[in-house]
């Protein structure tokens, strides 16, 4: 398919330049780009966290269930 992009002058010059001293068209290099942008794309939306829970049955007893609360707990002791 054509299709026509602008891109900077100074860019383009430099494509030329790598593809000549390649053997190769400028056509191949922003394919080859536009092919490894998408595929980096397309890994970094892939990302998934894995599951790190574990089997309990939530809060012990005694165990604040608000930040506050938790943020005290695990300072207790420590300071003034």
């Amino acid at each position: 398919m054509k299709t026509t992009i602008e891109i900077a002058d100074s860019l383009l010059e430099r494509a030329r330049s790598v593809a000549a001293r390649d053997k190769t068209t400028v056509r191949a290099l922003v394919e080859s780009g536009l092919r490894r942008e998408i595929e980096e794309r397309r890994r970094r939306a892939e990302f998934r966290l894995r599951d790190a829970s574990f089997d309990g049955s939530g809060l012990q007893p005694g165990v604040p269930g608000d930040w506050n609360g938790l943020r005290d707990l695990s300072y207790e002791g420590r300071g003034t």
